[in-house]
């Protein structure tokens, strides 16, 4: 189990759910991980509710914007990534062939952001802390553990990611389907890369949770309403399981050894 205070800069520091049900999905995921949520007001009658494990936030539940709602993007994990200065880093990112969803912008005085689309298709946030580091508890049950790229072009995708972010990817020996991990610039695991499944699926980052018991999670969340994508299968280093909320949103769980 990690508690962290700071992030090297190019590694995913913290995950929000933006859903269409923010009173259903804080029901789920309480259930599920046991997270204490905290409503904290952003807007007339809007909440952003932080998830805490053992008073450490681990994440945070918020309502879709009504423009992704009318759009018909479903509810969904979204990935952040920690960065020295996230205008720089969206500067970057345009000029290696990403698209900019949205310019760098305050989120009060607790950090700056912006979102990216990356030249295959996935989409990722930047986060430049100020008042909120990110999550202050990682690799543990209940909290983010691990992050996965879906793309349907592992070399491009490789390489833009080496470029804007300093990361190393690496090719997993006898593996089917293949599966590339990645390093931050410290050199720390800092997630994988790994096809696009089912073929169609748009290009996607997942986010993966700890749990100690990943059968009798899988059978939480269908008691809860939510349904198993895939697994649990066993990897070697530990069992995974893909789910999705009764929303719509997807995730992951991981139960094995965990990561300092």
């Amino acid at each position: 189990m990690g508690d962290r205070t700071q992030y090297t800069p190019g590694t995913f520091c913290w995950t929000d759910l933006t859903t269409t049900d923010q009173d259903a999905a804080k029901s789920f995921y309480g259930a599920l991980f046991g997270w204490e949520l905290i409503d904290n007001p952003v807007g007339d009658g809007v909440y952003y509710t932080m998830a805490q494990l053992d008073a450490k936030p681990v994440g945070a539940i918020s309502s879709q914007p009504e423009q992704q709602r009318e759009a018909g993007v479903p509810p969904a994990w979204n990935c952040y990534i920690s960065v020295e200065n996230a205008d720089e880093t969206l500067e970057r990112a345009g000029a290696i062939g990403a698209t900019i969803h949205a310019p760098a912008f305050d989120v009060m005085d607790v950090g700056r952001m912006g979102v990216v689309q990356d030249p295959q298709g996935a989409f990722f946030l930047v986060w430049q802390p100020k008042a909120h580091t990110g999550a202050g508890l990682v690799n543990a049950p209940g909290a983010m553990t691990w992050n996965e790229l879906a793309s349907p072009d592992f070399d491009g995708s490789s390489s833009f990611y080496g470029e804007l972010f300093g990361w190393q990817t690496e090719a997993l020996p006898d593996t089917d389907p293949p599966y590339r991990t990645i390093k931050n610039a410290a050199g720390w695991n800092n997630g994988g890369i790994a096809p696009v499944m089912p073929p169609g699926t748009p290009p996607h980052w997942m986010v993966y949770f700890g749990t100690e018991d990943i059968d009798a999670s899988t059978a939480k969340v269908s008691e809860l309403g939510g349904t198993t994508l895939f697994g649990p299968m066993d990897i070697g280093m530990g069992k995974i399981a893909v789910l999705q909320d009764p929303q719509g949103a997807v995730f992951a769980l991981f139960d094995g050894a965990f990561e300092p």
